[in-house]
């Protein structure tokens, strides 16, 4: 009989202090479906992991791409449970923009940081309380030693990282290219709506890039948003009946065309 190989000491701790470094983990984690099909079916789990990082870009550097991708980033905030932490270095984000995204006033927290170290620090903090359902942050450069702080502090509060990515100059945005240890990158683009039958502005039409994703492949997707609501729906789907679970996916935010409560102020932090 032989003997079996012996194994070196601390070999498998050492793999999984590795992994972990790199933002991966062993244990299974919840996820917080889209509700489209053809975009959940992409992603590992049927849906973004909760207790992870993602990042989330606008198609160019002007200010109508950069608000499609908060609306995006505001969509995904808004169907996860409890408070939203929201981070800004510039008071320019619109409230009831996240309102018609499905974010009620009621649960976003804002802080105002002053530079961009201080709206990672904010970031990571944020990520680590375990009361917050999402942090969103705008942030501009992300190396990864930055990210991977941000992953392990997600992995430590349970809510879902949002890495808002926004630059000031053009020439900055290459840095979204570079590699972080992020679990999926987005990358929201402004398409013409769909023209209606009467004079009037259609649904937001955008093309949605799944760019990077663990243990997945990228793709891309038009997809619409509609007023009040905090999920998509494919581009040019007609509206199905609810009975029909296997194609339904407009599905509207239970609290997206409530009028906000008039104690529900808007509170502001500052770092």
């Amino acid at each position: 009989m032989t003997a079996e190989p012996h194994k070196k000491p601390g070999l498998e701790t050492l793999r999984a202090a590795i992994s972990r470094l790199e933002g991966h983990t062993s244990r299974k984690r919840a996820t917080l479906p889209f509700g489209v099909r053809d975009i959940d079916r992409k992603l590992p789990g049927g849906g973004l992991t909760l207790g992870t990082l993602h990042e989330v870009a606008g198609g160019g550097n002007d200010a109508l791409n950069a608000a499609a991708a908060a609306r995006f980033a505001a969509g995904i905030a808004a169907r996860t449970k409890g408070q939203v932490l929201w981070i800004v270095t510039v008071a320019d984000l619109f409230a009831p923009a996240l309102q018609q995204a499905g974010l009620a006033a009621s649960r976003v927290l804002f802080v105002e940081a002053g530079t961009d170290r201080d709206v990672l620090a904010c970031f990571e903090e944020g990520l680590r309380h375990p009361g917050l359902g999402a942090v969103v942050a705008e942030v501009g450069r992300l190396t990864m030693t930055a990210s991977r702080r941000l992953q392990l502090a997600a992995e430590s509060g349970g809510g879902i990282g949002l890495a808002l990515r926004r630059w000031r100059r053009q020439t900055d945005a290459a840095d979204f290219g570079q590699p972080t240890a992020s679990t999926t990158r987005w990358r929201v683009s402004l398409l013409p709506s769909a023209p209606l039958p009467v004079a009037g502005v259609g649904d937001s039409r955008w093309l949605l890039e799944l760019i990077r994703t663990r243990s997945g492949e990228s793709a891309d997707f038009e997809v619409e948003a509609r007023h009040g609501q905090s999920k998509l729906r494919l581009a040019g789907a007609s509206d199905r009946p609810a009975t029909d679970t296997a194609d339904h996916v407009d599905l509207a935010a239970s609290m997206g065309d409530r009028p906000t409560s008039p104690r529900a102020g808007r509170r502001r932090a500052s770092a």
